[in-house]
């Protein structure tokens, strides 16, 4: 038997811009993305700490080191530069292997610097 457990997530990631006349999805600094093991057009499930929406879309790429986290398209009237947000990404894992699986975690400051990550290896 298989379930979907969480593989990563970026916790209190700070929106940077909204770019409603985008075609869609979430731009993450590639630095970022490197290190919370996350991938170009993968899906991801989107909370907004500040006014509890959930929605899920795809990431791109953005510029090494910007510290971007930008919502495209519709989801840019989900959230508010300054909102924060949590980024999560799941997997499906075989049963017998999901207790001992540990998901990367990032954690954010209010500038997007990485303050801590579990899981680093």
């Amino acid at each position: 038997m298989k379930i979907e457990i969480l593989y990563s997530k970026i916790h209190n990631a700070t929106i940077t811009d909204a770019n409603l006349n985008y075609k869609g999805s979430i731009t993450i600094d590639k630095a970022l993305l490197r290190e919370s093991k996350l991938f170009v057009g993968q899906k991801v499930e989107i909370a907004n700490l500040n006014n509890g929406e959930r929605f899920s879309t795809y990431i791109i790429e953005g510029k090494e080191n910007s510290k971007v986290i930008c919502l495209n398209g519709a989801a840019a009237r989900k959230v508010q530069v300054g909102d924060k947000i949590i980024i999560m990404a799941y997997a499906t894992c075989d049963i017998d292997k999901a207790e001992s699986f540990k998901p990367t975690i990032i954690m954010l400051d209010e500038d997007n610097d990485i303050i801590t990550t579990t899981n680093k290896e």
